[in-house]
């Protein structure tokens, strides 16, 4: 037993939990913790931001970056609300974010007598944005507390958790019992009949293709094996990229995968909701598919899959791949219809978004193979999706279905300090960009090396397009006057630079990232070709003939 503060004692259990950096920006509700903190700071590193938004969008970045969890921590009320859409989209993503917030005095949650940012509900609020949130009720309750937050976000489907706690308890001292060891995840057993099941269905397949998600990442090597034995195609969404090499002459994106969607016989889909491709792809009884994924619920959420296994993709692919060649079957011709598919598909990318290639092309051959790439909603985000080259897990972060505008570069200043040595290009629109550029100031105090591309066309690009050819050129509220953006750099304290052709990109990007700081390159621009013939596909199941 140690006397010990509710502060002293969330700081140890996270230095305990591996948390090694913690992005915050603190506040009278939360001074204690800080005062707490100041004594660990040879383990635990505060990177304080300009907004707090950017808080939780580096926790975010860094745990998709590093895929461990990570934690930000800042005031309640205004504070906590300015961290919801990074919350969301670490809901979205899948992603170990821990929100670490303060409260008004204990006793006076829920009262609403009109304290300094009290929330009629903090608790509520937090509970609907992830998969688990308490409060911190004293001393004694926390080590067992934080653990729990822990055993939570590794166990299952990952996804954030938060932790509240009131301004008077922080500082509150007491006899605590401290736990030693970190949490771990909940045990998942394998499914052996399950298993067995599937490698008897795959191995019979004529026309098997495999789709993976953001849950299979780091299961790569199996997903590969696996997709070599049954010479399917695997399609790679946004959050998939990096599974495997995208230089694999099996490895997909959408504009090919949704054609072997369409003939497929079986589908083997690895941590992945299939959303396009069964809400609006289609799904018929000829179609039989093979689910795995840590969330039991998201099997059949939309359709009960032929055969659905509950499990980590790793442990479960690698038994898959063992019991295949038992009942695998061969496909004459299979290997080459997959390339001469995968090579139309590709031609039609290139022909229909030629402009985004060029600075695409640019940009995958600057960067290190292991280099990461944070994208945006933005021309160039979009393109990337199915015409970036992915080579390696991880290396390809997007805000998934929540399509969060103004995400990317807060985002990859987290990647970058949960990656310091390799090269983070972050890629915005000027749209996008202006919703986190104040943290240039981040980058510049802290240090993040980030190499930064805006896009810069003096619009919100695709909603103004869409206005022109839908709304008959009646274009509203899309126009954006910029500032400077190599003036605006430069004034924080960060190296700019103006390009205006892909390969200037390319050569700035390449002295950024042998450089190692902070570099923003301006990429003035027009009017890109519109992507969303490749993106918006239609039915294309029953399969015809």
């Amino acid at each position: 037993m140690q006397t010990l503060t509710t502060a002293q004692t969330v700081v140890s259990m996270l230095e305990v939990n591996g948390i090694d950096t913690l992005f915050c920006l603190p506040g009278v509700q939360n001074d204690p913790f800080f005062d707490a903190l100041y004594d660990r700071t040879n383990a635990i590193r505060p990177i304080h931001a300009r907004h707090e938004q950017a808080c939780a969008y580096m926790a975010l970045g860094y745990a998709m970056a590093a895929g461990k969890p990570s934690a930000y921590v800042v005031v309640p009320g205004p504070g906590f609300l300015n961290t919801t859409a990074a919350l969301a989209t670490a809901y979205a993503v899948n992603a170990p974010v821990l929100a670490l917030t303060g409260q008004i005095q204990q006793s006076m949650i829920g009262r609403n007598v009109g304290l300094l940012h009290e929330l009629p509900d903090q608790l509520a609020i937090m509970r609907g944005l992830t998969k688990w949130a308490d409060r911190i009720p004293s001393p004694s309750a926390a080590p067992g507390l934080v653990n729990e937050a822990f055993r939570r976000l590794l166990s299952g489907r990952q996804r954030p958790v938060a932790l509240e706690c009131a301004m008077d308890t922080w500082a509150r001292r007491a006899p605590v019992e401290m736990i030693a060891s970190a949490a771990s995840a909940d045990p998942c057993p394998v499914d052996e009949d399950a298993v067995e099941r599937a490698a008897k269905l795959l191995g019979g397949a004529q026309r098997p293709m495999i789709v993976v998600g953001g849950g299979a990442q780091g299961a790569g090597a199996h997903v590969q094996r696996i997709a070599e034995l049954l010479d399917a195609p695997v399609m790679t969404g946004r959050m998939g990229q990096g599974v495997i090499d995208g230089r694999h002459r099996l490895s997909v994106t959408a504009p090919a995968g949704y054609q072997f969607w369409g003939e497929a016989d079986v589908v083997l889909a690895v941590g992945t909701r299939l959303q396009p491709q069964q809400q609006n792809w289609g799904i018929d009884d000829t179609l039989k598919i093979v689910r795995i994924d840590a969330d039991s619920e998201e099997l059949d959420r939309q359709r009960k899959p032929e055969i659905g296994i509950v499990g980590d993709a790793t442990a479960v692919l690698k038994r898959l791949a063992e019991r295949l060649d038992r009942h695998n079957t061969k496909r004459d011709g299979r290997a080459a219809h997959v390339g001469d598919l995968k090579a139309a598909a590709q031609k039609k990318i290139h022909e229909l978004l030629a402009p985004q290639i060029a600075y695409l092309e640019a940009m995958r051959k600057a960067l290190p193979e292991d280099g990461i790439l944070v994208d945006e909603l933005t021309q160039m985000g979009y393109a990337a999706r199915f015409a970036w080259p992915t080579y390696k897990p991880r290396t390809f972060l997007s805000p998934g279905y929540q399509g969060t505008l103004g995400w990317g570069y807060a985002t990859s200043l987290g990647a970058k300090v949960a990656k310091p040595d390799t090269a983070v290009l972050s890629i915005s629109g000027d749209g996008g960009f202006m919703f986190t550029a104040m943290e240039m100031a981040t980058a510049a105090q802290h240090g993040i090396g980030v190499v930064a591309v805006v896009f810069s066309d003096g619009a919100f690009g695709n909603v103004k397009r869409i206005q022109q050819q839908s709304f008959n050129n009646r274009t509203i509220a899309t126009d954006l006057r910029n500032p400077d953006f190599v003036k605006l750099a430069e004034s924080f304290g960060i190296d700019a630079v103006r390009v205006e052709s892909p390969e200037a990109l390319g050569a700035a990007i390449s002295r950024g990232i042998a450089k190692g700081s902070p570099l923003l390159i301006d990429c003035p621009v027009g009017q890109f070709p519109d992507p969303w013939s490749l993106v918006t596909l239609p039915r294309i199941r029953p399969r015809k003939g």
